[in-house]
């Protein structure tokens, strides 16, 4: 009896390991979170939005990408095959080239776990060997700086060595958990050692180096995936360098702006202003999040609190997007570029949002949804990915843009200035970092719809798709949910297998949600439904029970806040998860964006085009077009009644605009209110 006993716990204890081993975020054994990634490949979307996308993702980006970086446009493999001495040749690409290859590999690895095509696998595998070939014996592997004999080994931060070090490791983690093979991973395994080996030292010319910090990312999914603690206290040390040493310029910094661009004043479990570069800044409180996932300190926890809050409270657009300004200075009067700035200085016209900065703004309120186990972080998720994150990239899928403002006006930027602003998406960038960014989150997107309570299944997103995973207790689960979301409310959700005791089931009510009904076969739900917050309905759920969820679609205009000068007066469009926006191949003959004024309290129309730009719901909307100014007129004139006409448009979602040639846009309106 005994020994059946220890058979039947150990069999439990092996279904609990099996529940989560192989998810975007390893989290199998992490303490300290309340939700955890599902296994890769567990969702796959079905039907409808996000099934489109990832159609698009698997016949489009991710090809398309693949003969551009593999090609001589994008020589990302070039330069690994002319570091392996299989070719002859220079480097070529920015600094960060390496990085840009492994995410796109990561993204490769993503559609490979969705539709299991073994040519693709034979592919990335081609890449891994050639890459291997590349690496150093000690481990160290970065292309920019093996073919320039004039630059040596962690010489100087702007070669961006951790960044391409981050991708590597985190590329290398997931391919072992889709392939359970080792052949990347021992790539990436001889090159933290060698990180560790190098960093793992209080000498300050190491101590300042942790720049661009993905490679705490990675480093914590290299102890997840081999359990080795040395990887994590390493990612640990990089936090706790950051703010430690004296703010000056050395030589390992110059060639690039120090102190708050780098996050680098103020030591994390201190700061409470997100600072600097946008990208940089979060990447660093995502990986920050995933140490904190696993060590559980309060300190670092709060601090994160506190930066969400900012970022998303003080400094994030309507559409999710983070990173106000190109060129700017911090409140301690730092130079930034590419980044944060002062809460509430919201520019339109020269919003930079960069896409990447804009992915890694869902990334960490991923990793914030997984430590809280709150629904506001998700709807951070699904604001960036229905908006400014797939407003980087265009429909087809093979043109992008670098920045995301919400409003372009054609002659107001001599865009010849510019190294990433374009006024229309661009078949390649030669900063090539966002391009795969996003490409790789759509590719990923189906293992954020879902994530494993303590006892139970939370729905973070909502979309045609089927899910057959295990619980935490190593209980199946499946489910199928059918919804035209982001474009209809209802959701239904059917339970097809389920363990026979009672468990959670999470329902995430988006925060635009209000008045949403949530009912189990017919009959409304006892629990709590309010919008902003997870839904929890425990019972016995058994094969056939049926979950529906109806939320209102009604169309809204928001304001921001009054303290946001560039947009006093003014008003955006949002329906759902979808912000709009006014294109002028939808206006009248000549008319021009700076000529619209919506009529606040008009009736606004949706209809549904399923052969317009890829599928979308336009509103129609009635307007003011102002007949009596112009951008050539002087710096001021004086005005008396404004001359206008009225007319009826179509607002586009944003994340569709320039994709019927270059145009003008706007989000945000002046508003006219008919009772006024």
């Amino acid at each position: 009896m005994k020994k059946l006993l220890v058979l039947a716990c150990a069999a439990m204890m092996s279904n609990m390991s099996l529940a989560q081993e192989k998810g975007i975020l390893g989290q199998g054994e992490t303490p300290h979170v309340h939700l955890k990634s599902i296994n890769i490949g567990d969702c796959k979307w079905t039907e409808g939005f996000w099934a489109d996308k990832f159609h698009t993702a698997e016949h489009s980006m991710v090809p398309y990408m693949g003969e551009v970086l593999t090609g001589e446009v994008g020589h990302a493999l070039n330069n690994f095959k002319i570091a392996a001495g299989l070719k002859e040749g220079k480097h070529k690409g920015m600094h960060w080239h390496d990085g840009d290859f492994y995410k796109w590999m990561e993204a490769a690895m993503y559609v490979y776990a969705q539709n299991g095509d073994k040519k693709l696998l034979e592919e990335i595998d081609g890449y891994v060997d050639i890459i291997a070939k590349a690496q150093e014996e000690d481990g160290y592997l970065q292309t920019q700086v093996q073919l320039r004999s004039n630059v040596d080994r962690y010489e100087n931060r702007k070669y961006h060595e951790m960044y391409n070090t981050g991708h590597l490791l985190t590329s290398a983690c997931i391919h072992h958990r889709i392939t359970g093979q080792d052949n990347f991973l021992n790539i990436a395994i001889k090159h933290a050692d060698l990180l560790y080996k190098t960093f793992n030292t209080d000498d300050p010319r190491y101590g300042r180096f942790g720049f661009n910090q993905t490679q705490i990312m990675g480093l914590v999914e290299m102890y997840r995936t081999t359990g080795d603690k040395k990887y994590l206290d390493l990612a640990e040390r990089f936090i706790n360098n950051r703010g430690k040493y004296k703010v000056e310029e050395t030589p390992e910094t110059k060639g690039y702006p120090i102190g708050d661009m780098v996050q680098e004043r103020v030591p994390l479990r201190e700061a409470d202003e997100a600072v600097g570069h946008a990208v940089l800044a979060l990447y660093y409180y995502a990986g920050a999040a995933d140490v904190a996932a696993e060590t559980g300190e309060k300190t670092l926890v709060d601090a994160l609190d506190r930066l969400w809050e900012n970022v998303t409270d003080k400094k994030m657009y309507v559409t999710g997007a983070v990173g106000q300004a190109h060129y700017g200075a911090s409140t301690n009067r730092d130079k930034i570029e590419e980044g944060f700035i002062d809460a509430y200085m919201m520019p339109n016209m020269t919003a930079y949002n960069e896409t990447c900065a804009n992915v890694c703004n869902s990334m960490f309120s991923y990793r914030m949804l997984g430590l809280h186990g709150e629904s506001k972080y998700a709807d951070i998720m699904e604001l960036v990915l229905y908006n400014s994150g797939l407003s980087g990239i265009s429909i087809e899928g093979k043109d992008y843009f670098y920045s995301n403002p919400l409003r372009m006006v054609q002659g107001s930027r001599d865009y010849s200035k510019h190294n990433t602003e374009t006024p229309h998406r661009e078949p390649y960038l030669e900063c090539f970092c966002c391009p795969p960014n996003i490409v790789r989150t759509v590719a990923k997107s189906a293992n954020w719809a879902y994530s494993l309570s303590n006892d139970g299944i939370a729905v973070n997103m909502y979309g045609g798709n089927r899910l057959e995973t295990k619980l935490e207790d190593g209980s199946d689960i499946i489910l199928n949910q059918v919804t035209n979301y982001p474009w209809e409310g209802a959701v239904n959700i059917t339970v097809e297998k389920a363990k026979k005791k009672p468990f959670d089931m999470m329902l995430r009510i988006p925060d635009w949600a209000h008045g949403t009904t949530v009912k189990v076969n017919g009959e409304a739900v006892e629990s709590e439904v309010v919008a902003g917050k997870f839904t929890t309905v425990n019972r016995k759920w058994k094969k056939g029970d049926i979950i529906t969820i109806d939320m209102p679609m009604d169309v809204k205009l928001v304001e921001a806040n009054p303290l946001v000068e560039e947009a006093r007066n003014q008003v955006a469009v949002r329906r759902g998860p979808i912000v709009y926006c006014v294109e002028t191949p939808d206006l009248p003959e000549n008319a021009k964006i700076l000529d619209v004024y919506i009529k606040g309290g008009a009736p606004l129309k949706v209809n549904y085009e399923k052969d317009f730009l890829g599928g979308v719901a336009t509103i129609e909307a009635p307007i003011l077009i102002r007949k009596d100014q112009s951008i050539e007129a002087s710096m001021y004139s004086t005005v008396t009644k404004p001359e206008f006409t009225e007319s009826t448009i179509k607002m586009v979602p944003y994340f569709s605009w320039s994709n019927r040639g270059e145009s003008e846009m706007t989000v945000f309106m002046p508003v006219i209110w008919n009772n006024l």
